[in-house]
C-alpha cells in the first residue's frame, strides 16, 4: 500500500504541475517542486538529528526499566486484555509493557517520550513476526491505535494558542478530548472487526468500559475547574509524570541492583542504531509529500471541497480549517504551520482557528508514523494498516468538526 501511495504522490504532483504550466502558464511550478525535494531531504536530516538525541535518551532509560523488571510487570498486569486483542503475543512478553508505556506517553502529550518507546515496542513485536517483511495483526493494531492520537493533555496546542494571544488557551481542551476519544475508540473497533478480535469478551468490555468511565469522571472533574486551573494542571501534570517515570525507573533499577549507568548506555546505543535506519524512510516519504504540496494539488482539493459543501447548502466555515486536516496525515510541521496561519488570518478564537486547533490535537501524522514505525523494523507489506489508520484519521476530523459546532456554534 505504501508503494502505491508513494508513487501516487509524485504522479499527482506531476499532473498538477502540468496543468498549471499548460493552462495557467505558471513556468515556475516545476522549479518549486524540485526545490521542495531538496528542502525535504534537508528537513529529513534535521529531523533525524533531533531524533538521535531523543531516541538515545529514552531507549537508555527503557533499558534500565527492562533490566529492573518493570516492563515485565506491566506485561503481566495487562496480559488478560492483550491476550484477546493481540492473541499472537505471549502472555508476559515485554512488548505489552512497552505498548502500555507508549499509550500512556501519548495520552499525556509526551511526544518525545512516546516515539522511542513506540519504536522499542514495534521491535519487540517484530521479534515474534514469522514473516519479517509483513506486518502482523499485533503490529497493525498497535500502529493504528497510535495513529488515532489519543491525547488527554494537549499541552502543545495550549502553548500555540497562548503564543497567538488567546485569552483562554485551554478553550479547546474538552473538544480535543472528545474528538480524540471518538477516533481512538473507532480505531479499536475497526481493527477488531477486520481482524475478528474478541471485542465483546468480558475482559475486553471490562477494560474498555473502565477506561470510558475513568475518562468521563476526569472530564466531569475538569468541568468544575477554571480555564487557568486546567492550563496549569495540564502543564504541571505532564512534566511531573514525565520526570516521575524517569525517577521510578532509576530508583527501581537501583533497588534491584541494576548497573543503571551501564544499562542506560547499552540502551542508548540501540537508540542510535534505530535512528540511523530511519533516515532512508523519512527522506522517501517527506520528499513525496513536499512535491505534492509544492505542486498546488492540496489547494485544488480544498477549493473543490468548498464548492461541494456550498452546493449542498451546508455551512462552509469548517472548510477554512481543512488545510490543517488535509496535511496532518502527511506532515506534522506543515499542519502546525497551517494551524498557526489560520489563527493569524481569522483570529485565534475564530471558528476556523478553534477547529484547526482541535483537528491538530486529535489527529496524527499517519504517514510519518507508518514510515517511522514500519521503517524501524523494515516492514514493506503493511496489509490493512494504512486503510484503517487513514479511516481513523477521517473519523477524528469529522468528530472534531461535529464537536466544534456543538461547542462553538
Amino acid at each position: 500500500m505504501l508503494n502505491i501511495l508513494w508513487l501516487a504522490f509524485f504522479l499527482v504532483a506531476a499532473l498538477s504541475g502540468l496543468v498549471q504550466l499548460v493552462f495557467l502558464h505558471d513556468t515556475a511550478v516545476f522549479s518549486r517542486i524540485v526545490l521542495s525535494l531538496f528542502d525535504m531531504a534537508k528537513l529529513s536530516v534535521e529531523i533525524m538529528l533531533l531524533l538521535f538525541g531523543t531516541l538515545t535518551l529514552w531507549l537508555g532509560f527503557l533499558r534500565i526499566a527492562e533490566q529492573a523488571g518493570l516492563i515485565q510487570h506491566l506485561s503481566r498486569l495487562l496480559a488478560p486484555l492483550f491476550r484477546r486483542l493481540m492473541p499472537e503475543v505471549p502472555a508476559g512478553h515485554e512488548a505489552i509493557g512497552l505498548i502500555t508505556l507508549n499509550f500512556a506517553a501519548n495520552g499525556l502529550g509526551l511526544d518525545n517520550a512516546a516515539t522511542p518507546i513506540g519504536l522499542r515496542a514495534m521491535r519487540a513485536l517484530q521479534s515474534l513476526n514469522p514473516s519479517p517483511g509483513t506486518a502482523t495483526n499485533a503490529q497493525i493494531l498497535f500502529l493504528v491505535l497510535n495513529a488515532s492520537s489519543l491525547t488527554l493533555l494537549p499541552v502543545t496546542i495550549f502553548m500555540y494558542r497562548a503564543q497567538q494571544g488567546a485569552p483562554d488557551p485551554t478553550l479547546v481542551f474538552l473538544p480535543i478530548l472528545l474528538a480524540t476519544s471518538i477516533s481512538s475508540l473507532f480505531a479499536l473497533l475497526l481493527v477488531a472487526t477486520v481482524q475478528r478480535l474478541r471485542i465483546f469478551d468480558p475482559v475486553v468490555l471490562a477494560w474498555v468500559g473502565g477506561l470510558i468511565l475513568a475518562l468521563g469522571s476526569f472530564m466531569a472533574l475538569l468541568a468544575t475547574l477554571s480555564a487557568a486551573a486546567i492550563s496549569a494542571l495540564s502543564s504541571v501534570l505532564g512534566n511531573i509524570v514525565l520526570f516521575g517515570i524517569i525517577v521510578v525507573f532509576l530508583l527501581v533499577g537501583a533497588i534491584k541492583k541494576v548497573p543503571v549507568y551501564d544499562a542506560f548506555v547499552e540502551g542508548a546505543k540501540e537508540g542510535f542504531d534505530i535512528g540511523r535506519q530511519l533516515l532512508p524512510y523519512l527522506v522517501a516519504m517527506l520528499c513525496a509529500i513536499g512535491a505534492l504540496r509544492a505542486s498546488g494539488a492540496l489547494d485544488v482539493a480544498l477549493e473543490g471541497i468548498r464548492w461541494l459543501v456550498q452546493t449542498a447548502g451546508l455551512d462552509a466555515r469548517f472548510v477554512d480549517a481543512l488545510p490543517t486536516a488535509l496535511v496532518k496525515p502527511f506532515s506534522g510541521s506543515a499542519a502546525r504551520a497551517m494551524m498557526i496561519e489560520t489563527m493569524q488570518h481569522f483570529g485565534v478564537d475564530s471558528f476556523p482557528a478553534l477547529l484547526a486547533a482541535t483537528v491538530q490535537g486529535s489527529t496524527e501524522t499517519t504517514f510519518y508514523v507508518l514510515a517511522v514505525y514500519f521503517g524501524a523494523v523494515s516492514i514493506q507489506r503493511t496489509r490493512h494498516a494504512v486503510s484503517c489508520a487513514l479511516t481513523a484519521d477521517i473519523v477524528g476530523v469529522l468528530a472534531s468538526i461535529g464537536v466544534c459546532y456543538w461547542f462553538f456554534g
